[in-house]
């Protein structure tokens, strides 16, 4: 049985895609990144996509672990940061609002890396402070 060579040649780019919009992913982590990745890959490629893209889907799946997710939940409660409100849609890997106040997060928090945080839509958000990219929302 042969393939199609447009099958073969279509996979990959509808893979990508499909992954990338996983992004708006609302910061429930690597669990759901690796299981809906699995899915797009095996509609996609079959039981080798299924597997590739579970590894893909892993690393847009969000970047804390569920403990440091609720460290920093907790912390961002306490503060009590007021929200900013847009009208987009905030999304992983776009810079965070014109206006978005980026908090520091204490070492008490835990977290490897110097995120900043902001509230925007009654959303906590990770930015980035170099580029000011939003890494992850946590709900």
């Amino acid at each position: 049985m042969r393939d199609h060579p447009l099958k073969s040649a279509l996979a990959l780019p509808l893979l990508a895609l499909l992954l990338g919009a996983c992004q708006t992913d609302t910061g429930t982590g690597v669990a759901s990144g690796v299981a809906g990745g699995a899915v797009i890959g095996a509609i996609v490629g079959g039981p080798v996509g299924a597997a590739v893209g579970g590894v893909a889907g892993a690393a847009v799946g969000g970047i804390l672990t569920a403990d440091e997710t609720r460290r920093v939940r907790t912390y961002v409660a306490a503060q009590r940061s007021p929200s900013i409100r847009v009208a987009e849609p905030v999304t992983v890997g776009q810079p965070a609002p014109q206006g978005a106040r980026l908090a520091p997060l204490p070492a008490s928090v835990g977290l490897r890396n110097p995120y900043r945080y902001t509230v925007v839509n009654d959303r906590t958000v990770l930015v980035d402070p170099r580029t000011r990219k939003i890494i992850e929302i946590i709900n």
